[in-house]
This record gives structure tokens, C-alpha cells and sequence, in this order.
């Protein structure tokens, strides 16, 4: 009963800080070391619970995904300032090259409450620079962001690898450096999340594959299905909130779970 009980929390977690720049994961990992919900099954439960953020996001823009995959299949990108499946997979690749290249190590040694603390605290100053420092906007949304832009946002994605750090903190941060506003990169951050993560998801469950037991199935889905709810129910919320409050306002509230987290968990 009390494994149901965390399953419904972390679901929830899940579901609540998937999209925000405060990181999923070291959330869930920071919440699974209060509850207890620690062991390599735990560890895959979480990895499993992130499909359920990653269909919420899917059903959500479904349309925008499918017209992408339309002109990719007919190697259509001859339409100027419009995001397309290339802007996606530049995107993309610096963090799956270094996930490949330190996916064990990042697991062996970031994978903990100190790294997720540390994470969190490096991440907030990131964006408290990111949003104070002057630049040219030169894309106002999605589709004005160049393949140049795209693929600098994906360099910066790649310290979301370090749990903490958050992908959207990261993206966002990067994008505002590179000069896109914050309603375009966080944008690019919400229509990126998906093949990222389910990529990302994927090769943690083949990895994870000998803990995905039939005796855990209920305690899986149940995660799930709090995650996709809870998703749903957020996303449009918190799209609107990333693109109008200030990253400061997030940074600090990374900062304030950091000192609750050392004084509960450390």
C-alpha cells in the first residue's frame, strides 16, 4: 500500500515539474530519498513515469508534430521561418552524443541528493544571468529561431544531463542567450521535449529492461497515469507562466528547495 501511496506522489511530481525549469528528476530523486522509494526498481519506475509527461505534451501539439513529420518524409524545408524537423534534430544530438559517451558515469555519480543540490543551485545562477544579460532578440517565436540558434540550445541541453540543472531551465537559458525571447524558447523547449525524452526514456528502459517486471506493472501504471493527469492539467498552465514570469522567480524557488532539501535529506 505504501508503494501505491509513492507511486501516486512521484506521479504527481512527475507531472508538476516535468515543464517547469526547477528539474523533474532531481525532484523525483530528492522526493523518492524522502519517501524511501530508492533500489533499482524505484530507479526504473521513474524513468517509466516520464512517458506519462511525454504523452501529455504529444497529445497536446499532436498537430504541430504531424505536419513536421509530413515535410520531413517529403523533404519539404524550403519554407523560410518555419520551425521544422531539422530545427528539432540539431536540437537534439549534442545531448544525445554526451548521454552516449557519459551516460554511465553521469548515472554513477550525478544520480544522488548532493549532485541534484548542486545542480539546482548552478542551474538558478545560470538563469538569473541568462535573463539579466542584454541582447539583440532577433527570434520573437518558434519560427523565426535559426538552425545556428537550435543547435546552441541543444549544447545547453546538454547540462540538463547533469540532474538539477533542468532541460527546460537549460533550453530556455540558452535560448535567451542566443538571442530568442522568452516566450520562443520556451516554445522550442516544450515542441523539443518530446523526442528528447522519449529518446532519453528509451534508452533507459533498455538499459533498466531486466527490473521491468510483471510483479511491479500496477505500481508502474499507476505512476503513469498520475503523470499523464497531472501533465495535462499543467502544461497549458504552465506554458503561459514560464513565458511571462522572470527566470529569477524560478531560480529562486530552486534555491529555496535546495536549503529545505540539504537541511531534510544531507
Amino acid at each position: 500500500m505504501y508503494d501505491i501511496f509513492c507511486a501516486i506522489i512521484l506521479g504527481i511530481v512527475e507531472g508538476l515539474t516535468e515543464f517547469l525549469p526547477v528539474s523533474s528528476t532531481g525532484h523525483l530523486i530528492l522526493v523518492g530519498d524522502l519517501l524511501g522509494f530508492e533500489g533499482d526498481a524505484a530507479t526504473t519506475f521513474k524513468i517509466v513515469i516520464q512517458l506519462g509527461a511525454v504523452m501529455a505534451v504529444l497529445i497536446l501539439y499532436w498537430k504541430r508534430y504531424m505536419s513536421m513529420l509530413k515535410d520531413l518524409l517529403a523533404f519539404n524545408f524550403s519554407a523560410k521561418n518555419k520551425l521544422n524537423a531539422i530545427h528539432m534534430i540539431v536540437a537534439m544530438i549534442p545531448a544525445l552524443i554526451v548521454y552516449l559517451l557519459f551516460k554511465d558515469f553521469i548515472k554513477m555519480y550525478l544520480f544522488g541528493p548532493a549532485p541534484v543540490l548542486i545542480g539546482l543551485i548552478i542551474g538558478g545562477v545560470l538563469m538569473i544571468v541568462a535573463a539579466r544579460v542584454k541582447r539583440r532578440v532577433t527570434a520573437e517565436n518558434t519560427d523565426n529561431i535559426s538552425y545556428k540558434q537550435a543547435f546552441g540550445i541543444g549544447l545547453f541541453q546538454c547540462l540538463a544531463l547533469w540532474p538539477g540543472f533542468s532541460r527546460s531551465g537549460s533550453t530556455i537559458s540558452g535560448g535567451l542567450l542566443l538571442g530568442t525571447s522568452q516566450k520562443a524558447a520556451a516554445d522550442f523547449t516544450f515542441m523539443i521535449s518530446v523526442p528528447v525524452m522519449l529518446g532519453a526514456t528509451v534508452l533507459d528502459m533498455y538499459d533498466s529492461r531486466e527490473f521491468l517486471t510483471s510483479d511491479d506493472l500496477v505500481l508502474f501504471l499507476i505512476g503513469f497515469v498520475s503523470a499523464f493527469v497531472v501533465a495535462m492539467l499543467a502544461v497549458v498552465t504552465f506554458l503561459n507562466l514560464i513565458k511571462r514570469l522572470k527566470l529569477e522567480w524560478f531560480a529562486l524557488y530552486r534555491f529555496v528547495i535546495a536549503a529545505l532539501f540539504f537541511l531534510l535529506v544531507m
